[in-house]
């Protein structure tokens, strides 16, 4: 037994090396390999710049290069590809801007974007998240970094920031045209839990679905739980398919007091009720309990990709919610455009 066990701890040592040294091969090899195509796409806009017109230049030149060094290295350097180095250099111009922990699609995909404050933005999200290129095309699409409403403050964020007015959950591929059960979005929420996580914000961990909640007389179950450890408090998430209600507000301020009375710890800040409904009529919201309880939400979730135009409303929406409640300074967001037409 005590041979078997030696045996296994063996194994484990020598598993961890070399999957330690697999990891530095890779990062090795591909900070080689950005570098590489950086330094060819510097080559190709300094020789552009000597005084080659761009679109004699793009149309002779770069599509007799990428001939001779097909010819010469294979694949790898056809004129779309040179194409892709030269916009890579363009949009970071200073080597030590690129982050060689991303990959190079994660690159050409980045090197879209027209503001270099949103390529500085999309690869730190990037890099902190590890995002694959295909997260990082999503929430490009989304204009995520927009929606995720940084303030520029240094101190812990509250609610107000973190919760949006609006969720963009196309990601679950849910039919558009026809009525959803609320059970179906809720499961199918759970089985794309990391994509859920992102979309609601920094933060969330996941606790538990359809959590039993029993007191004396009664016994509740709430659709999602959530624990914010920016916040330390429990979030808890009601699905409805239809126009928010004033019952579904009552229902989700009973949830949150009892919650608070059952199972808040002493250590935990008073629990946070988000309605998600898909449909919210702003005359109920600012006749409610919502316009005065800082602890209760209401957003609006799409089971669509909103078009770029309605994208750019949500984002203001938003702005100008924090701006009423003196949470972000006013005028303090541009929003740019994210991708070249």
């Amino acid at each position: 037994m005590e041979s078997l066990e030696k045996q296994h701890m063996l194994f484990e040592q020598i598993t961890e090396v070399v999957s330690l040294a697999r990891r530095k091969a890779y990062q090795q090899s591909n900070a080689i390999l950005l570098q590489m195509y950086w330094q060819i796409g510097q080559l190709i806009v300094e020789d552009e710049q000597e005084g080659n017109a761009k679109a004699a230049y793009g149309k002779s030149v770069l599509k007799k290069l990428a001939q001779q060094l097909t010819l010469e290295f294979g694949k790898g350097f056809d004129e779309r590809n040179l194409n892709n180095m030269r916009a890579f250099y363009n949009a970071f111009s200073i080597w030590n801007a690129v982050s060689t922990k991303l990959s190079w699609t994660h690159y050409r995909i980045i090197s879209l974007i027209e503001s270099n404050d949103l390529r500085a933005e999309y690869i730190r999200f990037a890099v902190e998240g590890g995002w694959d290129t295909r997260t990082l095309q999503r929430n490009i699409r989304s204009q995520y970094v927009g929606r995720v409403l940084e303030t520029g403050k240094e101190e812990i964020p509250n609610a107000q920031e973190l919760i949006k007015d609006s969720y963009i959950f196309e990601f679950l591929g849910l039919p558009t045209d026809t009525k959803t059960s609320e059970s179906t979005i809720e499961s199918t929420l759970i089985n794309h839990l990391q994509q859920f996580l992102m979309e609601l914000g920094k933060g969330h961990a996941f606790v538990g679905r359809q959590e039993h909640i029993v007191t004396d007389t009664a016994d509740f179950f709430i659709d999602l739980v959530f624990y914010n450890y920016y916040l330390k408090c429990f979030v808890l998430i009601d699905l409805k398919t239809d126009q928010l209600t004033h019952s579904a507000i009552g229902q989700m301020d009973m949830y949150v007091r009892m919650y608070n009375d059952l199972k808040k710890e002493k250590d935990d800040h008073p629990t946070i009720g988000i309605i998600l409904c898909s449909e919210k009529d702003e005359t109920i919201v600012k006749y409610s309990m919502l316009a005065e309880n800082e602890k209760l939400f209401a957003s609006k979730y799409r089971l669509y990709l909103p078009k770029e135009a309605e994208l750019k409303e949500l984002i203001e929406q938003d702005r100008i919610r924090l701006e009423l409640d003196h949470i972000i300074p006013a005028k303090s967001y541009k929003n740019d455009k994210q991708m070249k037409a």
